[in-house]
């Protein structure tokens, strides 16, 4: 509808204008027009309001869109906006006077003046870009050029050198922009490269460690010598030694083998003594095999028997020192009394009952073990931990003098009025069947159960605790706050309930 013009008329009170019942209706059109009178989505009424020097969308969380027609540009002073360009319409120059945040990528298309720094996701803040070729500024936050770098290697690499010395004194300086080192071998010797490697070798008149050289007309003082064959006599002042055979070269001499210190002369079996052969004491290593019997000081040893010459002479098995006498095989007695202790190393076996380590077993099948004292006598258990892995059996256990346990699975105090404590080590629980027990907390020992508090008969649940006349910061003696802290999920007579708390006031 287009805007309705009142008539006023010529004059005042001409009559010639519209009636003011004309005049208020045309009024009224025009406000509708521009607020709507039905919410209308194509009056200002339902999409913007202008105030304050303010435009402000009336509908919520709607945009406020401005729309050119055709190919006309927004004009907000001297910035233009068209699409997605902004352009300024007076000048060359745009200037954004607070910071800019983008959260895609930035590209300028143009040369980028920056200020003051730039800086980046981590390292130091560039403040600049220097051309200096001998990059005499030593700076950590301005940058060289390629061309400055460039400068600089080179007048590096053109003055240094590679100093070397040899065994002679002798030292060679190496200019490593225009010089090169060369290595060459002497009498015996010579030196090949390869892509990086320098290979020094060696030609067959030099004499090296595992090479078959002949050595003519040489002293060896002192050698050490490892695995040397020897052929023909080898003369060792005077001792000869040929073939299998060791002689002394001096006429009637004795041939000795004496071992040094604490050694010993080791004849390795198996020995031939020609006549007879006299010795001091013999100290032997190894196996010794004698046919038919040794007697030694009174004892005798054939086949498998070792025997006493002696008529009704004992015979003794006796260790040395801290030493035992060890039997390694299965040994049958006639009956034996043993006084002192005796020490197993392993199992022992009597009938049905199997003592191994510190475990007594009773080895048939489903077998019991009975511990029966004589008379009126007692079974002690030492230790300050009895373990019953499974059942235990008794009609009345005491522990220590202040605890017993009955008849009924009842454990009691013997002193009246003592308290019962059933305490576990360090940060142990006590576990109840499914209840776990920590300090002061009582948990289900299996996951996601519920924890039930339930009373006999006709008997209440008694929480003994303290109490107070006001509810919540904000509540009185007779008041509740508006809204409670929080709701506590608990199950009443099997039915899940939930009851508001309020914090302490």
């Amino acid at each position: 509808m287009a805007r309705q013009n009142i008539n006023i008329g010529s004059s005042a009170n001409d009559g010639t204008g519209d009636p003011l019942r004309t005049a208020f209706d045309k009024i009224n059109d025009n406000f509708v027009e521009l607020y709507g009178s039905d919410n209308d989505i194509n009056t200002l009424d339902a999409n913007l309001d202008v105030n304050n020097f303010a435009i402000t969308t009336g509908v919520t969380n709607g945009n406020v869109t401005i729309t050119p027609n055709g190919t006309g540009n927004i004009n907000l002073g001297s910035i233009t906006v068209n699409g997605s360009q902004i352009s300024s319409n007076d000048s060359t120059q745009i200037t954004l006077a607070d910071n800019i945040q983008t959260t895609g990528t930035m590209n300028v298309a143009g040369a980028a003046t920056l200020a003051t720094s730039l800086t980046l996701a981590t390292g130091a803040t560039v403040t600049g870009i220097l051309d200096e070729d001998n990059l005499g500024t030593d700076s950590a936050t301005q940058l060289a050029t390629q061309q400055s770098i460039k400068a600089y290697v080179d007048a590096q690499v053109t003055a240094q050198d590679l100093d070397f010395a040899c065994d002679d004194s002798t030292t060679l300086s190496i200019d490593l922009d225009s010089e090169s080192l060369q290595f060459s071998g002497g009498t015996g010797i010579t030196t090949a490269g390869t892509a990086n490697t320098v290979t020094i070798a060696i030609d067959g008149t030099v004499t090296t460690l595992t090479g078959s050289q002949t050595l003519t007309n040489k002293v060896l003082t002192a050698p050490t010598i490892n695995a040397a064959t020897m052929t023909g006599t080898v003369t060792v002042d005077n001792i000869s030694m040929a073939d299998n055979t060791i002689t002394t070269n001096a006429s009637n001499a004795d041939l000795e083998l004496d071992a040094s210190g604490t050694g010993s002369v080791r004849l390795i079996a198996p020995t031939t003594a020609v006549s007879t052969l006299t010795t001091a004491d013999i100290t032997t290593t190894g196996t010794h095999t004698i046919t038919g019997q040794l007697d030694a000081e009174g004892v005798r040893i054939k086949d498998n028997t070792v025997t006493t010459l002696a008529s009704n002479a004992n015979l003794e098995l006796s260790a040395s020192g801290t030493g035992v006498v060890d039997v390694r095989s299965a040994m049958t007695t006639v009956g034996q009394t043993v006084t002192g202790d005796i020490n197993v190393t392993g199992a022992v076996r009597v009938d049905n009952i199997k003592i191994d380590a510190n475990a007594i077993v009773a080895t048939n099948s489903n077998g019991a073990i009975l511990i029966n004292p004589n008379g009126t006598g007692s079974i002690t258990l030492g230790g300050n931990t009895v373990n019953v892995p499974s059942i235990l059996t008794a009609h009345t256990v005491y522990v220590d003098s202040e605890m017993k346990m009955g008849p009924a699975a009842k454990i009691s105090p013997s002193v009246t009025n003592d308290d019962v404590v059933i305490e576990s080590n360090g940060t142990g629980s006590v576990v109840l069947d499914q209840v776990s027990i920590t300090d002061n907390k009582i948990t289900t020992h299996v996951s996601n159960a519920d924890l039930q508090l339930d009373t006999d008969g006709t008997g209440y649940l008694d929480i003994r605790t303290d109490t107070q006349t006001t509810v919540g910061s904000a509540g009185g003696a007779s008041a509740l706050p508006a809204t409670p802290t929080g709701y506590i999920k608990i199950k009443i007579g099997g039915t899940l309930r939930v009851i508001p708390f309020y914090d302490q006031a």
